[in-house]
């Protein structure tokens, strides 16, 4: 039922890999990014640790010490390495973790193979296989982040020959009542926290199908909205502040020419694509310059619903072109925070820490990204970072009010 799906998973993080030269494996610029042979030895562990052990009473750990370096945040499962010193670990090398995925795989389909019928077994292949394609996404946020942090500004891959499009702004209206939300894991897979159905009471709202271009938060960098307090939320004001902030990550002013690093290296600024890597301070700083806000969670949701979303299962890009809402380009911040819905029930044994611990000073985004795998993304996904954070891929969608 999921072999082939294991493999592919499998196998399109090291095509991910496959344009890295060896020393990009290794860096860790800022904290939260960690470097890419972690991911590759971070997702190889999941597989041992919830797969091969748990089903296999005599298995035997690869490496005793993997189990602590490469376990991200399981209390439950023992100590784990610090998240901001991922990378000071020179070795295991990269050739080493690279022998190490092969051999874990090859032991996991040998035991698939023999208990494919097993429901246990299914559904914690199932959550292994979205669990790796999670970190493809983390891994392209986090190679543009050690690249992007390199003075001589390294491309990962060839020029975009897409072609730009733009298009008219419309609005969609919704009309106030009683909306269903979640998903129902009965149906097909989700993550605990997207759980369970729910009705939510929403008064009449519109968004946008139209996200915030370059071109549209230029003019908000020129009227000076990074210098009036009056827009900004007071934490937001402070990290501003102490980080001066001045624009979007990854922007660099050259004399007269605003200049963006791209995973196809450094370009000049697209007025017309969506502007990238905003944090929630910046989303809620722009809305209310535009005398508009971002929408709630359950907006977005059933928005999406209703128009649904478009992402090719063909086509691989590093960087947004179209501004379209529900593209899927950009995850989109929206104003809800990140806390459990109602009747919430965390995934059971040590899986349970998969989401709930995070459940905290966190914000949520909709909408998936180009960087999201197809496949991967359904209308119910939540995505939660904190506010000030801003290398991940996320846009500004806008809400307004019909009352």
């Amino acid at each position: 039922m999921f072999e082939k799906k294991f493999a592919i998973a499998r196998k399109r993080t090291e095509e991910i890999c496959s344009l890295l030269e060896t020393e990009d494996y290794v860096v860790q610029p800022m904290e939260e990014v960690s470097p890419p042979k972690w991911h590759l030895g971070h997702t190889t562990w999941f597989l041992e640790e919830l797969i091969l052990k748990k089903q296999i009473p005599s298995y035997q750990f690869h490496h005793p010490g993997f189990r602590k370096i490469f376990n991200s945040y399981y209390k439950g499962l023992g100590e784990h390495w610090v998240q901001g010193e991922r990378g000071r670990l020179s070795r295991p090398s990269v050739r080493e973790i690279f022998d190490y995925r092969a051999a874990v795989d090859d032991e996991v389909l040998n035991l698939y193979k023999q208990h494919s019928d097993s429901p246990d077994l299914n559904s914690i292949m199932e959550l292994a296989i979205n669990h790796e394609e999670q970190h493809q996404e983390l891994l392209l946020m986090d190679i543009k982040n050690i690249l992007g942090a390199n003075p001589l500004l390294p491309a990962y891959s060839k020029k975009d020959n897409r072609h730009k499009k733009t298009y008219n702004e419309k609005w969609i209206e919704f009309p106030e009542g009683i909306y269903e939300v979640g998903a129902d894991r009965r149906k097909y897979f989700a993550f605990d926290n997207e759980t369970p159905v729910h009705k939510v009471y929403l008064n009449s709202f519109a968004i946008s199908d139209h996200m915030i271009t370059n071109g549209e938060y230029l003019h908000f960098i020129q009227d000076k909205g990074y210098a009036q307090p009056k827009l900004w939320l007071s934490k937001g004001w402070d990290w501003l502040k102490q980080r001066r902030i001045q624009a979007p990550l990854y922007w660099q002013k050259n004399d007269d020419e605003w200049m963006e690093f791209t995973l196809y290296g450094e370009e000049p600024l697209d007025p017309s694509s969506p502007v990238c890597h905003i944090s929630y301070f910046e989303a809620d700083a722009f809305a209310r310059w535009m005398g508009l806000r971002l929408p709630t969670e359950a907006e977005f949701e059933i928005c999406e619903t209703e128009v649904g979303t478009s992402k090719s299962t063909t086509e691989t890009y590093y960087h947004p072109l179209n501004p379209k809402t529900f593209q899927s380009q950009l995850w989109s911040w929206t104003s809800s925070h990140y806390s459990p819905y109602p009747g919430f029930k965390p995934f059971e044994g040590e899986v349970q820490e998969y989401n709930g611990k995070f459940m905290c000073n966190q914000f949520i985004l909709r909408g998936g990204c180009f960087a999201t795998p197809a496949g991967h993304y359904r209308k119910t996904y939540r995505n939660f970072y904190e506010p000030d954070q801003r290398w991940m891929f996320s846009g500004i969608a806008l809400a307004k009010d019909l009352t």
